[in-house]
């Protein structure tokens, strides 16, 4: 159960949030939900890789691991990665959309979860300064909670672009490791760097012009970082 509320800086001045990860959190799985807003961050890290989900449409991904609920960038309590995916950042906190009918002037407001475990602990971060203005970390969030609300009405005209463009094909990742343990990833979709490149002028420049060629690249560049993530499944294996 959820027991999400707008923030008050009155209501809320002296309510606590630890900024803290953990399995029940959701850091434990393979795959991490992204977005396009979020690409060039994730790129550095993380293969990105595309699925379909039941009635949501096509989603991007971050491989993080090659074992159901395995995350090989997070040891039990943090992330070892230099980004960490939004959606995971976020915490107890989301974003609130005014219902129709509500003054449109009124944008997205954001929203903490007070029943998550994080909320209210006496080690958390203060959310609020004295004065009522936003702590730093509330800042964080906002922004991370913005990034999150400019991806997802990014994500869809995105990817049909990338689809309408023949950018996508289906896949499969085999990985070996050195102890001869075998992985077979399917039901993904990747960006195909091939052809991206035989991409005809005519289309390089609709996708640039709609803001979306340098996203694939980041995407097919991504995709270099399967080799990293079977270096840190060798690694703990070896342990």
């Amino acid at each position: 159960m959820t027991n999400p509320v707008a923030l008050d800086n009155v209501l809320h001045q002296d309510l606590r949030v630890a900024f803290r990860h953990g399995a029940e959190f959701g850091d434990a799985a393979n795959q991490i939900l992204i977005f396009p807003t979020e690409f060039e961050a994730v790129q550095r890290e993380f293969p990105i890789l595309f699925r379909e989900a039941e009635g949501e449409g096509l989603q991007a991904v971050a491989l993080t691991g090659f074992d159901l609920d395995e995350n090989l960038f997070f040891d039990g309590e943090r992330w070892t990665s230099r980004y960490v995916p939004a959606l995971q950042q976020r915490g107890p906190f989301s974003i609130g959309i005014p219902a129709d009918g509500l003054d449109s002037d009124e944008g997205p407001t954001v929203h903490v979860d007070l029943d998550d475990s994080r909320v209210g602990t006496e080690a958390g971060e203060l959310l609020f300064l004295p004065q009522g203005g936003a702590s730093r970390y509330l800042e964080h969030v906002s922004r991370v909670l913005g990034r999150i609300h400019g991806g997802i009405g990014a994500a869809a005209p995105v990817y049909a672009l990338f689809q309408e463009m023949g950018l996508l094909e289906s896949n499969v990742i085999e990985v070996t490791l050195h102890d001869e343990q075998r992985y077979r990833i399917d039901g993904f979709q990747m960006l195909s760097h091939d052809r991206l490149a035989a991409l005809a002028p005519e289309a390089i420049e609709r996708l640039h012009r709609a803001n979306v060629l340098g996203l694939a690249y980041l995407v097919a560049a991504s995709l270099g970082n399967i080799s990293a993530l079977i270096e840190r499944k060798n690694a703990g294996t070896a342990r």
